[in-house]
């Protein structure tokens, strides 16, 4: 190697350290960026085509290395529709190209990005801070089918109410109820035989003359709210009644009734042009429940038809989910209904209220009736050369013949809802490298000195 041989290498060593320096400047200024993984600096020597025993060090190039595989620290910003990706995997999204007629004009060729800063624009759709937008697949919140893939839009339609159609109830009830009229010493002990003195013949319906008797001859079953076909709520009250105890060759019976009318009272003191004592307050279910040995002999479709409770139609039919052991009746020391179990699947109507994400990737609303539903799903993607994608301005990636094509699915990775990844960016580790790379540039400019220094004693010789 002569001397301009040297100086033309200590030239590619300076342009090599400016790289590098040009690489940490932009890591150090993204430091803050979200989602920005940093670019390290790779050198490698330049050897010209010399026998073995000529061969030289030669010159350097620098090429960039990309740390899209590196995680970044992730950061709780307290916005719902943030997410983060912990793990490997992208976020699919589309750049915005334009506006038509009030809409977003979209780029049809995907994205990807670990830019997580996700919020709803005025139009519903989840974009990020750099202005991509996320895509995915949506779904109608009020069936829960999939409405298509594409950019993720909120709906913010309300879901519609439901009318109770089933309940599902479990119980202990006490092999001797502890009633009113077995403590007091009626001659009818724990069952419900006499109203007013007179012997039942209709167990279908109790008055509201004898609302009060019949409270005191049978056990609470517990309540809950039950829904008509619009969404108007219910208080359904259920007791228990039991008509005859076990005699070896039938089993202990008991019926079921749910106050059907609570205005119907046992004494007609208001000023009304209405009789209330005459007036059904309980309705039987019409379904006898027999026990042997504490075991319920399963009814054949237990269900209460004609559900009406202070005038508002629940529905003409409600199925009751009573599973295998899961209605019994054992001996209990305080003789009353121990409730499990007393759930309907009605409700009311509701309007969107909040977001949330789940680890799989879910955008789930919140709404003001207590409910939620799965309102999308973000798209995202894996590649088995993530580092070999091409960065864009935004913070966006795009596929390479290197990195190979997307493969949808999270494949281990979770999704952290309500915060961001931050850079990757260490910045003692970029100071330190900037320390290194000046040296380093210093020292090339000093070969390039004492080369001139050569030139210059050798143009002196001449002289």
């Amino acid at each position: 190697m002569d001397i301009f041989n040297a100086l033309q290498t200590a030239v590619s060593g300076l342009q090599a350290q400016s790289y590098a320096l040009n690489n940490i400047s932009g890591n150090i200024a993204n430091s803050q960026t979200t989602g920005f993984k940093r670019v390290d600096t790779n050198f490698v020597d330049m050897v010209g085509e010399q026998p073995t025993n000529q061969q030289v060090s030669g010159a350097v190039g620098s090429f960039s290395r990309l740390t899209n595989n590196i995680q970044g620290g992730l950061l709780a910003t307290g916005i719902s529709t943030n997410m983060a990706l912990s793990g490997q995997g992208f976020f699919t999204v589309l750049s915005k190209s334009g506006d038509a007629v009030g809409e977003a004009t979209l780029s049809p060729t995907p994205r990807y990005t670990r830019r997580g800063d996700f919020q709803t624009d005025s139009q519903g759709y989840l974009v990020n801070g750099s202005g991509a937008y996320l895509t995915g697949e949506n779904f109608d919140p009020r069936t829960g089918q999939s409405t298509g893939n594409g950019p993720i839009k909120i709906s913010t339609a309300a879901l519609p109410a439901k009318a109770t159609t089933s309940i599902t109830y479990a119980a202990n009830l006490p092999q001797v109820p502890a009633t009113k009229n077995a403590t007091g010493g009626d001659s009818d002990g724990n069952l419900l035989v006499k109203l007013d003195g007179t012997k039942i013949t209709d167990f279908s319906t109790i008055s509201g003359a004898d609302t009060a008797e019949f409270q005191s001859k049978t056990l609470s079953g517990g309540q809950m709210t039950v829904y008509s076909v619009t969404g108007a709520p219910a208080t359904l009250q259920l007791r228990w009644a039991k008509l005859a105890n076990a005699d070896g060759t039938d089993g202990d019976k008991w019926n079921l009734y749910y106050l059907s009318n609570s205005k119907a009272s046992s004494t007609d003191d208001k000023a009304t042009t209405v009789d209330e004592t005459t007036l059904t307050a309980w309705t039987n279910v019409g379904i006898d429940f027999e026990f042997k040995d504490g075991i319920l002999s399963p009814p054949v479709d237990p269900k209460i038809t004609d559900l009406t409770i202070d005038g508002t139609k629940i529905n003409d039919s409600v199925s009751l989910n009573i599973f295998k052991n899961s209605l019994t009746q054992y001996a209990s020391t305080e003789g009353t209904v121990r409730t499990d179990t007393a759930q309907q699947d009605g409700f009311a109507s509701g309007s969107l209220t909040g977001l949330s994400v789940s680890s799989e990737g879910k955008i789930v609303g919140a709404y003001s009736n207590g409910l939620s539903a799965i309102v999308a799903q973000a798209g995202i993607v894996q590649f088995k050369d993530p580092n070999a994608l091409k960065a864009d301005t935004s913070g966006n990636y795009s596929a390479t013949l290197a990195s190979g094509e997307p493969t949808a699915g999270l494949n281990g990775t979770v999704v952290a809802g309500g915060q961001i990844e931050q850079s990757n960016t260490d910045v003692a580790g970029e100071f330190s490298k900037m320390i290194v790379t000046q040296q380093a540039y210093s020292a090339n400019t000093r070969v390039m000195s004492t080369a001139q220094t050569m030139m210059s004693d050798l143009i002196n010789i001449i002289r």
